[in-house]
């Protein structure tokens, strides 16, 4: 007997498709119309093809901007997964202290992400900056915007304190859902700490420090706001990022042909890292659901 499916439902999603057409695919529409043409101005366009990307794939600046986005990413990674694994292992499981150190991991999370970068800039100012005043107290030189090491180490530091949190608190959360019984066993079995980390916590914490590396990774390479308002991008381009020179070419020397094609590259990697992200957290599952 053939069912009857009733297709009415549709008309429920067609107002988020429309949301989505509206804040999405016209605007990438755009995006991909400026990217294979040109214009001298008044509206006028003229087809150029794939010249604006043959130029940016040769254009060194990319490249270099590209760099300095990927080692940024894979220290802020380094950094903030083994750093909020280990704050959530430490963290209280239960009582008042559970729920204080939940909401005091939360707070960096709430705060706007140019505040953050306006923070950092006062922090660190030699003259009126508790950071900079106390190291140049110290005798210790320290200036983000003469010297590109304590640039990058400013800005690597504020994303640690930024974002460490939300590595913390899906690792918590991974920790809260393994059953006692796990925990048990170990102590029966009088298994080390590092065992019961390496067999039972980490396994059962891989699916949310997979969400966690996708989401720091993604947010990490399309960083923008807090190091603009930092540094500017400086000292020199030492802090100019995909996103920081792709907002420079765009708006500060209105190239929006070689921008639209930039913007797209720098979205197709991004793209593509995320389904690579995607498929190992897949497999992941498939496997933890086969055992």
């Amino acid at each position: 007997m053939n069912k009857t499916v009733n297709q009415k439902a549709w008309f429920l999603v067609l107002p988020v498709l429309l949301l989505v057409a509206f804040s999405a695919v016209i605007p990438l529409m755009t995006v991909v119309n400026y990217s294979v043409q040109d214009t001298f101005g008044n509206n006028v366009f003229f087809w150029v093809g794939l010249e604006w990307f043959s130029d940016m794939l040769a254009s060194e600046r990319m490249w270099d901007a590209l760099g300095r986005q990927l080692i940024f990413s894979a220290i802020i990674l380094a950094i903030e997964v083994p750093l909020g694994i280990f704050v959530a292992m430490n963290m209280p499981k239960k009582g008042f202290w559970a729920s204080f150190c939940l909401v005091l991991m939360s707070l960096p999370l709430l705060i706007p992400w140019n505040v953050v970068g306006t923070i950092w800039q006062i922090f660190g100012r030699v003259d009126i900056g508790l950071l900079g005043y106390t190291l140049a107290k110290l005798g210790i030189s320290y200036n983000y915007t003469q010297d590109f090491i304590a640039a990058w180490v400013t800005v690597i530091v504020m994303d640690v304190w930024h974002w460490t949190s939300l590595v913390a608190l899906l690792a918590y959360a991974g920790l809260q859902s393994i059953p006692d019984a796990y925990y048990q066993a170990a102590k029966i079995d009088q298994a080390s700490k590092w065992s019961v980390f390496r067999f039972i916590e980490l396994p059962k914490m891989a699916g949310v420090l997979m969400i966690a590396i996708l989401l720091r990774f993604m947010d990490s390479f399309m960083i923008y706001t807090e190091p603009f308002v930092l540094t500017g991008g400086g000292p020199g381009n030492a802090t100019t990022f995909l996103s920081i020179d792709l907002v420079k070419m765009a708006l500060g020397q209105f190239d929006l042909g070689p921008a639209a094609a930039f913007s797209i590259m720098y979205f197709l990697v991004i793209l593509l890292i995320s389904w690579v992200f995607y498929t190992v957290m897949t497999n992941l599952d498939k496997r933890d659901g086969l055992k």
